[in-house]
């Protein structure tokens, strides 16, 4: 159920308690860094999603451009083999691309051809919420929805502890894919939303203790004891979510490009860097509502602005989290609702479609191309059919990267795939 950062506050404070002496740290935070300073196991496996909003066209972005269906339908859209950044000789990268190509070339990019679902929907919204849920609409009731991100973080959370936890990172509505039933999880704009007034720039004094309960009576020594806890805890996550908002702000995150999704990846490897034990980071590409990727028309200058933000802006979070060895334990992956069409319409855009590449990027990732790309001869109203289910690509995240069952949290039937991940 992602909230707003008002109703968070309330909603945490009233469930557990532990929002100590006015601190404004979510209480998880505080209880994640009190669990990491004891010493519980840090640096576990994260995922960040990005959602490309409104129907990324797959054709243009992994270009196949030795096909003449290709270039016969698109006379306007085509990209010329020798704009393409080739990946092999067939496929290539849209010229847009050069920062996906070298991840493409370090071995960080792995690329899932033809991923989409049976019968897909062409609606944005309805499509959308297919891909959310990770459960189809008409295999569950009206109303009974939560999202698979959502699922996976109330199986893995018992109260009190931090096996795994999610937070949405942007501007528009957080993604129905967060949505939970037991967990509270937070939707953010800016790192400095969760520090004090005032506590951004300089560290703050560590938590009082006046030393042992003067009382004899063990209930007001152990309720003394447990509010000493709860304001530690909250110290050491205000510290270190100071410390991460002081390195956004310095010259060390000047690597990012001036792009909005740049400088959300970078608000999320600080917090990476932060070790509070988020394990799940959801950011969004396009915008609200419908989004910048359902170009139906001029189409060639917006869709290559998009995927360069997307490329750059991704390859220097690799670059950056790289740099502090931490890139083996973070996966990015890139979904969108659909793919276009193959024949441009006639306003020099494409109409919605079916299957589209998706993107997984990390240090744990086996590189490359995996899978067929879709036939340009044999289509689905004119759009490229699907041959891998995206629900296999989440079963591939959920059992081989978040070490979580996928068959207690998508329909069961979806194996994960091999050679995505190391």
């Amino acid at each position: 159920m992602p909230i707003s950062r008002r109703d968070f506050f309330k909603d945490a404070a009233g469930a557990t308690g532990l929002l100590a002496f006015g601190s404004s740290i979510p209480a998880f935070l505080a209880r994640s860094a009190a669990a990491l300073e004891a010493g519980q196991p840090s640096r576990q496996p994260v995922l960040v999603v990005i959602q490309l909003s409104g129907g990324n066209d797959g054709l243009n972005t992994v270009v196949p451009y030795q096909d003449d269906a290709y270039h016969r339908s698109r006379p306007t859209l085509r990209i010329a083999p020798d704009e393409v950044l080739k990946l092999d000789s067939g496929l290539g990268l849209h010229p847009a691309m050069p920062a996906f190509l070298k991840l493409y070339q370090e071995g960080r990019l792995t690329i899932i051809q033809g991923v989409g679902y049976p019968q897909s929907s062409k609606d944005h919204d309805a499509a959308m919420e297919d891909w959310h849920t990770g459960v189809l609409r008409e295999q569950v009731p009206l109303g009974a929805r939560t999202g698979w991100l959502g699922r996976a973080i109330d199986s893995a959370c018992d109260p009190g502890k931090t096996d795994l936890r999610g937070v949405f990172v942007g501007e528009i509505k957080a993604p129905f894919s967060l949505q939970t039933e037991r967990v509270v999880v937070p939707s953010i704009k800016s790192l400095d939303e969760w520090l004090p007034t005032g506590s951004a720039g300089s560290d703050s004094t560590g938590p009082h203790n006046s030393g042992s309960p003067s009382s004899t009576a063990s209930g007001n020594a152990s309720l003394l004891a447990s509010l000493r806890a709860a304001a530690a805890n909250a110290w050491l996550a205000q510290r270190r979510l100071i410390a991460a908002s002081q390195a956004l702000h310095s010259k060390k995150s000047a690597a990012y490009p001036p792009f909005p999704l740049a400088q959300t990846l970078a608000m999320v490897a600080q917090l990476i860097r932060a070790d509070l034990g988020i394990r799940i980071y959801s950011a969004e590409l396009g915008g609200g509502g419908i989004g910048g990727f359902d170009t139906h028309a001029d189409q060639a200058k917006n869709h290559g602005a998009l995927l360069r933000e997307l490329a750059e802006s991704t390859s220097a979070f690799v670059d950056d989290l790289h740099q502090d060895r931490l890139l083996d334990s973070v996966l990015v992956m890139t979904f969108s609702e659909f793919g276009r069409t193959l024949t441009e319409s006639g306003r020099r855009g494409t109409n919605h479609g079916a299957a589209a590449p998706m993107f997984m990027i990390g240090g744990k990732v086996k590189g490359g191309l995996r899978g067929a790309h879709p036939s340009l001869t044999d289509l689905e109203a004119d759009a490229p059919k699907f041959h891998t289910d995206f629900r296999r690509v989440y079963a591939t995240v959920l059992e081989r990267w978040l070490n979580l069952r996928s068959e207690t949290i998508l329909t069961p039937g979806f194996a994960p795939l091999d050679g995505v991940l190391v």
